[in-house]
């Protein structure tokens, strides 16, 4: 079931990120965050943006946001997109569950653009997005350094 994200949720979630953390390049945090740093990351989201979750047998398998893509005013009705699904989950349609909600809710708050950051390669978020529409605007080569090694990311963009 997908439902809203609470802050009790917190280190559930945190736990599925940190795992990307610590074992992939599709995010570019280098140590893990703290729960309290999650937590605060979670109050930013929830005063503007959906942060919903999906749960199966009261275990959280994963979730996905919307956030502020820019701090100009003029980006305001921009919104970049998350979504995470725990490691060993994959394969049963959970992303794109939890993608489909989002997506939905941005349009209720009348959001006009949606970005996704990728660190590439990554085949499966790269279809991920493609199947919801969303089209590659931009790639930028060596713009991260993990695991002493430079990635390069793509942006991909949905106009709702």
């Amino acid at each position: 079931m997908i439902r809203a994200a609470k802050i009790e949720d917190a280190q559930e979630l945190l736990n599925i990120y940190n795992y990307y953390v610590e074992n992939s390049i599709v995010t570019f945090d280098l140590e893990p965050l703290s729960l309290n740093i999650f937590k605060e990351k979670m109050k930013r989201v929830y005063k503007g943006y959906p942060f919903i979750l999906f749960e199966e047998n009261d275990e959280v398998l994963g979730y996905a946001y919307g956030s502020r893509w820019r701090p100009k005013p003029a980006y305001n009705r921009t919104v970049e997109s998350t979504v995470y699904v725990k490691h060993g989950q994959h394969g049963k349609q959970i992303g794109t569950k939890l993608y489909a909600e989002l997506l939905e809710l941005l349009k209720l708050q009348k959001f006009n653009s949606v970005l996704g950051a990728l660190t590439l390669p990554n085949e499966a978020s790269i279809r991920l997005h493609e199947k919801f529409g969303f089209k590659l605007v931009a790639h930028f080569e060596e713009v991260g350094l993990k695991f002493e090694t430079w990635h390069d990311v793509g942006f991909w963009q949905l106009k709702l």
